[in-house]
């Protein structure tokens, strides 16, 4: 599930004009991950998706917790500090996808962020 979630969104971020830069992105001592890198005009984005198979419990982003989040910012602090990107210049994404009966994908742009100076 979780892949062909990722195959998806990635499909759909090229289409919305985003370059993807990394898939799966991990920090070395494995605390954190980044499931989708991609960079839109002068930011990076980091994008987190989420796929379930019905929407029975919430949308599958309401699973995206604090610690989530916070697992999440380490990751993409550790990338933007070996890619030289300068942290006001990154941005935090989810893709929320639900495989019913009828697929439905939701791109909440901008999505969490503690730290931004802009």
């Amino acid at each position: 599930m979780g892949r062909r979630g990722e195959d998806l969104a990635h499909r759909y971020l090229r289409q919305a004009g985003l370059t993807i830069l990394a898939r799966n992105y991990r920090t070395p001592n494995l605390s954190g991950e980044i499931d989708i890198v991609a960079r839109e005009r002068d930011i990076i984005v980091f994008v987190e998706v989420k796929a379930r198979t019905s929407a029975e419990h919430g949308a599958p982003d309401r699973a995206i917790d604090p610690e989530k989040e916070r697992r999440i910012m380490a990751a993409a602090r550790h990338y933007a500090s070996h890619t030289g990107t300068d942290w006001d210049h990154v941005r935090f994404d989810i893709v929320s996808i639900v495989f019913g009966k009828q697929l439905t994908l939701s791109h909440y742009p901008d999505a969490f962020f503690e730290g931004r100076t802009l």
